[in-house]
């Protein structure tokens, strides 16, 4: 059981649930902010994740409910969740996931499916979370507003309030008045993102099909999705080269990258200190210097 009490809550109460006998219990990762586990029931195997934060994964489960119905990515398919006196948990298939055989190409056709689920308006019917991070959806007619005021003026309070004051404040303040300049030119359409995609958000199956899983859902530009997915290491080129080939990206998303990564790179700031705070400044400086 890997040090795991299977007669413990939530072990018993998912058993429960899911009405078999778990047979083993394996711990995958885990942080502050959630556990991750593989468990092996009498009948099948099935992923776990556990967390104190049960409006995050309601927020989750909401999100892999929109990104199934889109049906234009796969993700894993959800089984069922609940609650305990310690949090929350939720069941997932477990899916066998490697970079054996994977298809780039493939994702980035899938990425344009999703990314052409379109909506009305910028934002999402619910906050939901980036890692740790409570994010803020609200609906906005204004893709600009949006990003200021919910994106980068956010992330820039809650750095303030953890301390991080003076030069990346003024930075921060100057960017926020610069934005006009850099997305007013800009008129995309409110696509369905996936929102906090990275390497370590998506998989391949045996089979070579792509997944992707823990969203941070909403109508947003398109461009974001492509611009947190070079941030910590980036897919191949060829994901890239596919990507460009069936939908070119309009002129100016070199710059916009920034901008939009900025916002993760904050998030980073204030999830983990300031080991992110040399980041920060430099990509303020650097949106700064394409302003003036």
């Amino acid at each position: 059981m890997h040090g795991l009490n299977i007669n413990e809550s939530p072990w018993a109460e998912i058993s429960r649930s899911l009405d078999c006998e778990i047979l083993d219990i394996r711990r995958r990762s885990g942080n502050e902010f959630s556990q991750t586990c593989a468990i092996h029931c009498s009948s099948q195997d099935y992923f776990v994740k556990l967390s104190p934060n049960i409006d995050s994964l309601e927020a989750e489960e909401d999100g892999l409910k929109a990104l199934a119905n889109s049906k234009a990515i796969r993700v894993p398919k959800l089984i069922l969740s609940g609650t305990t006196n310690s949090g929350g948990f939720l069941v997932t298939e477990l899916l066998n996931l490697h970079m054996a055989k994977p298809s780039f190409p493939r994702l980035a056709q899938d990425l344009i499916a999703l990314h052409r689920t379109t909506g009305t308006i910028f934002g999402w019917h619910r906050d939901n979370y980036i890692g740790g991070s409570r994010q803020q959806n609200p609906f906005c007619n204004n893709w600009t507003e949006f990003f200021r005021e919910a994106r980068l003026h956010y992330q820039l309070s809650l750095a303030q309030k953890n301390g991080y004051s003076f030069s990346l404040q003024t930075l921060g303040e100057q960017v926020l008045s610069g934005l006009p300049e850099i997305l007013n030119h800009h008129d995309p359409v409110p696509s369905l993102v996936h929102g906090d995609l990275w390497q370590g958000n998506c998989g391949f199956t045996t089979d070579g099909v792509p997944v992707i899983y823990d969203p941070a859902i909403y109508y947003g530009d398109r461009e974001t999705d492509l611009a947190m997915s070079q941030l910590f290491g980036g897919f191949p080129q060829v994901f890239y080269d596919a990507y460009r080939e069936a939908w070119p990206l309009d002129p100016g998303w070199e710059v916009r990258q920034l901008v939009y990564n900025l916002y993760h790179i904050l998030n980073h700031l204030n999830l983990f200190g300031r080991t992110y705070l040399q980041q920060a400044e430099a990509t303020a400086r650097k949106i700064l210097s394409e302003i003036r």
